[in-house]
């Protein structure tokens, strides 16, 4: 399995540019601090799990070749890209309709235990697989650092795709547990409280209208 992988400089070279594309803030990113504001550390690392296992999906989907119906057919990317867009902003407004029924003196916590880890990590995943932009990204990425001398080149997709993702996935995480611990030190301030029960339902609807523009 590790002959799959690139020789020892390139390897280098992918991991370089993985660590510094997953460090860099994205819609992923985003989505897992709107989770964690909204419900806690522990809803925050379950939709960061759940676009781990979207980006699962999109590697796969790389390694097989259908991707490239994203680049052939622009009214698939399209459909996909509006519905991922139509999908945030949807949650984003579901959340300020739900905090418009409650009592403006009941906490972050109250407000938003309503749904399960379960429906959490389910949302982190359609988030990230109705993203075309990281289908797309993989595409044009995974491929640059395959040999395909060695064979088995979507088995070779399949590995960096992996590796891609648990960095991503781990840094993720670790953004879930910075984000929780201070939106927990937060709300002991009312005032901070109010635009922290809000400022979830903003960033994903910020987010919709980012993947569309």
């Amino acid at each position: 399995m590790a002959s799959l992988l690139p020789a020892p400089s390139m390897l280098a070279v992918f991991l370089a540019a993985t660590v510094a594309l997953n460090l860099s803030p994205g819609p992923d990113m985003l989505y897992v601090i709107s989770r964690t504001l909204e419900q806690g550390k522990r809803a925050g690392i379950a939709s960061a799990l759940g676009i781990g296992a979207g980006t699962l999906v999109h590697t796969l989907v790389t390694a097989i070749g259908l991707s490239a119906i994203l680049l052939s057919i622009p009214i698939a990317y399209q459909i996909i890209r509006y519905a991922g867009a139509a999908y945030l902003v949807f949650l984003g407004l579901r959340i300020l309709t739900h905090l418009r029924g409650r009592n403006e003196s009941e906490s972050v916590a109250d407000t938003s235990n309503h749904m399960s880890l379960k429906s959490v990590f389910r949302q982190g995943v359609t988030t990230n697989v109705l993203n075309p932009k990281v289908a797309l990204f993989f595409l044009a990425f995974l491929p640059q650092f395959v040999d395909s001398s060695k064979g088995l080149v979507a088995l070779q997709i399949v590995l960096l795709g992996l590796l891609f993702d648990s960095s991503g996935t781990t840094w993720n995480i670790i953004v879930a547990t910075l984000a929780g611990r201070l939106s927990d030190s937060l709300r002991s301030h009312s005032n901070i409280s109010r635009i922290q029960k809000v400022l979830p339902a903003i960033i994903l609807i910020a987010l919709g209208f980012l993947v569309v523009l």
